[in-house]
């Protein structure tokens, strides 16, 4: 057996033989590769699997055995390479100059931009005052006008503060014998108010003259606290449990009713394309009625639905017509109930629900995103964005330390106000305005509350 140096002086006569025998030249079959290392290379194929006997004297006489042995190979012979083949420098990249049709054509190859994450203050962008607000579950007290002014009814008063350059006004005050004001509902034109009110009446306003045009008389038994308007048509819900359509150009001006509510309706609802109405009560039911198929005052039938929901185990004020899907509708249960359902209006069926733990007052789909805000009383007293369908939530707003009573959203879309029995009114930036798909209405400011202070009492 031959020790360790013995054996490396045999290997190196070995490797000059061996590379002598190449210096010839390769044949015509075998190239002669003289930049590699071939005498290395093939010790690494053929010599390196193999078992090297330890020597056991050479152990016991210098401590050094197999590893000691590979290690000084290593690093005499071999240089301590592992690789047979080594390149001096990696291969160059490839260039977009190489084949520059299929390098930019290639749908594979077009980089789509990210999109930036969207921020949503969770706070309230401005927060308003609203003494003696009404907290009152059933009545409807808050609108946003195309004109960019939000309404506000505080027990006998209406008040106006315009978004684009935060004046605030008194539209009205009455007198005790007909307040408070039940509901506010802005005309599609925004020159025009409805206002509802606890002795039955409901009063048309002209906000630009700051004057009354009509008082309408004789059409519920008792307060009017929803209000929904369709074109020419301000379709009215009352306590007695009455839908009417009246048409304010004419004098005459009950034309409609619908009939199927046992208890105070409390959400009304016209779908954009203007042909369903939906209804909401306190006797949980929904309503979706036809208007085609509405009762004429000339006839004493009662008028049928189109369909009947009776899902929903508390109050039904929440209801909101989807702007992307136009026979899908949202609606909202009260504290007993506590559930989102989407409704499938053309075959009658439901097509999802959700379970929020909090009583839902009110409900708004965006105008840009395919998303769902719902506002909530009891326990939450809160406003939650949701992604639709999945019903994600994207963000929960806080800020109410009272039930969230009503909610409207501002003409462009970006903006929520919502007022609670907490007796404030705050504003919520939820898109900015470059997101806006529809532009604001002439003359509104795209930023509303720029110019306004933090804080602001109503008086």
């Amino acid at each position: 057996m031959m020790d360790a140096r013995a054996q490396y002086r045999h290997l190196g006569r070995f490797s000059s033989k061996f590379s002598s025998s190449r210096q010839g030249g390769g044949d015509r079959f075998i190239p002669n590769r003289s930049a590699m290392n071939l005498d290395i290379a093939h010790y690494l194929l053929m010599a390196a699997p193999r078992k090297v006997k330890e020597n056991n004297s050479g152990i016991s006489s210098s401590g050094k055995g197999k590893g000691a042995y590979r290690e000084i190979l290593d690093r005499v012979l071999l240089q301590n390479r592992t690789r047979i083949l080594e390149f001096n420098s990696k291969p160059s990249a490839p260039t977009e100059e190489i084949f520059p049709e299929i390098f930019f054509d290639s749908p594979s190859n077009h980089k789509r931009p990210l999109k930036n994450k969207r921020y949503i203050p969770q706070s309230a962008e401005k927060v308003l005052g609203a003494p003696n607000i009404e907290s009152d579950f059933y009545l409807n007290l808050l609108d946003w006008g195309k004109r960019n002014i939000i309404a506000v009814a505080l027990r006998n008063s209406v008040y106006l503060w315009d978004a684009s350059n935060g004046s605030t006004s008194k539209l009205v005050t009455f007198n005790d014998h007909v307040s408070p004001v039940s509901s506010v509902s802005w005309a599609p034109d925004g020159k025009h108010i409805a206002l509802g009110l606890s002795n039955s009446y409901v009063q048309l306003w002209d906000v630009t003259s700051n004057r009354p045009l009509r008082t309408l008389e004789g059409i519920h038994q008792s307060r009017v606290g929803s209000l929904s308007w369709n074109g020419g048509i301000l379709t009215t819900g009352g306590m007695d449990g009455n839908i009417v359509n009246n048409d304010v150009r004419i004098r005459s001006h009950i034309v409609q009713k619908y009939t199927g509510h046992h208890m105070e309706v409390c959400g009304l609802k016209w779908s954009g394309s203007a042909n369903k109405l939906a209804s909401g009560g306190n006797d949980n039911l929904v309503h979706v009625w036809d208007c085609s198929m509405a009762a004429s005052t000339t006839t004493s039938n009662r008028s049928p639905w189109l369909h009947r929901f009776e899902e929903h185990t508390g109050a039904v004020k929440a209801l909101a017509w989807c702007p992307f899907q136009r026979n899908l509708l949202a609606a909202g249960g009260g504290e007993s109930d506590r559930c989102i359902r989407f409704w499938n209006t053309d075959i009658g069926n439901c097509l999802s629900s959700v379970d929020t733990n909090s009583q839902v007052s009110g409900l708004i789909w965006s105008k840009n995103e395919r998303e769902l805000l719902s506002s909530h009383g009891l326990p939450h007293n809160n406003l939650v964005l949701w992604r639709y369908p999945s019903m994600e939530k994207i963000v929960e707003l806080d800020g109410h330390f009272s039930r969230v009573l009503f909610t409207t959203q501002s003409p462009d879309g970006c903006r929520v106000a919502s007022a609670a029995g907490d007796e404030t009114l705050r504003l919520w930036k939820i898109y900015e305005t470059s997101t806006v798909g529809k532009a604001a209405s002439k003359g509104a400011s795209t930023t509303p509350f720029a110019s306004f202070s933090a804080f602001t009492t109503i008086r």
